[in-house]
């Protein structure tokens, strides 16, 4: 039996190892009885023994590596970009409900929420902001929120009671344990500068931040979570590597996205795929037509009954 997959394998290749040693002993077994017949029960005894004993390690070996290609179609670790579009200091805002909203359906899950960059609003809000999430399902409960999102309400600058709409764009990048994807060194240009906020005199006088920039394509990472710039720089890296696969399967599949900023669109507010409309106290999500009513509850993290209806999609 060819066992190179196993062996190419971390976690199977001391099984792999194990199954070689039954191998081996079902032959020592044979050779037994060709010198001596009178043990023929006992050997096919020790035969099926043996023979049950490799179908055990083989079962072990298949379903490890059937929940690796699961994990890699559905990893249980992304990023998450919420960035304001089309409406000025009202997208930062709404930007910031958005975000907010992640993170207290993350905490609902018990997934871990991590902060990585951040670019805040005039007025407050974000112009954009990173989060890096870990836990059961992320990818695959929360891969459909990718897309542009329409907000329609009374801005609190508002003087005249009008509805005003703007956007904010999320982008959700699954982080795979597994990658091909190889980046030539002279292709990455490397900027450091001091980490703002909070965090100790270490974070605000060293330069630990830490910002890519992939030439070829203009896509850029910005990482000033971790307290060390060779950390920072490694997440940075990890997140590139999740954006340039993502922009490569997209080619790969032919769609329509070309460059990164066409995941999202350009923010417009004609492109959206979920429409928050305080006035009717409605979401509409534009892609199954559907709607839903509680949006001060979903924006404070109850969002399962939108989640729920795009877990039958594949």
């Amino acid at each position: 039996m060819d066992l190179s997959k196993y062996k190419e394998n971390q976690k199977t290749s001391f099984l792999s190892g194990e199954y070689e040693r039954l191998e081996k002993e079902e032959k020592s077994i044979e050779e037994m009885l060709n010198n001596d017949v009178s043990m023929m029960d006992l050997v096919e005894e020790e035969k099926n023994n043996l023979k049950l004993q490799k179908e055990a390690v083989l079962k072990q070996m298949n379903d490890i590596l059937l929940q690796e290609e699961k994990e890699d179609k559905f990893p249980n670790e992304i990023i998450l970009e919420v960035r304001a579009g089309a409406g000025g200091d009202e997208a930062s805002l709404f930007a910031q409900n958005l975000a907010d909203m992640y993170e207290k359906y993350a905490e609902k899950r018990g997934w871990q929420f991590k902060k990585e960059s951040e670019s805040l609003g005039t007025i407050g809000g974000y112009k954009e902001v990173v989060f890096e999430i870990r836990g059961l399902d992320t990818y695959k409960d929360l891969r459909f929120e990718n897309g542009v999102h329409r907000v329609q309400r009374i801005p609190v600058t508002e003087k005249q009671g009008r509805i005003h709409t703007s956007t904010a764009s999320v982008v959700i990048l699954p982080m795979r344990k597994k990658t091909k994807f190889v980046i030539e060194p002279t292709d990455i240009e490397m900027e450091f500068s001091r980490s703002g906020g909070a965090g100790g005199q270490n974070v605000n006088k060293v330069e630990t931040a830490v910002r890519l920039i992939h030439k070829p394509t203009g896509i850029d990472v910005r990482c000033t979570s971790e307290r060390s710039q060779q950390k920072n720089r490694e997440k940075a890296m990890s997140i590139l590597i999740a954006k340039l696969e993502q922009r490569k399967n997209e080619d790969d599949m032919a769609s329509i996205l070309e460059e990164r900023n066409q995941l999202v669109g350009r923010g417009d507010r004609s492109e959206k795929i979920r429409t928050y409309n305080f006035p009717q106290d409605r979401i509409t999500d534009h892609r199954i037509k559907k709607s839903w009513s509680n949006i001060e509850g979903i924006l404070n993290g109850n969002i399962e009954p939108i989640i729920d209806e795009f877990k039958d999609l594949g």
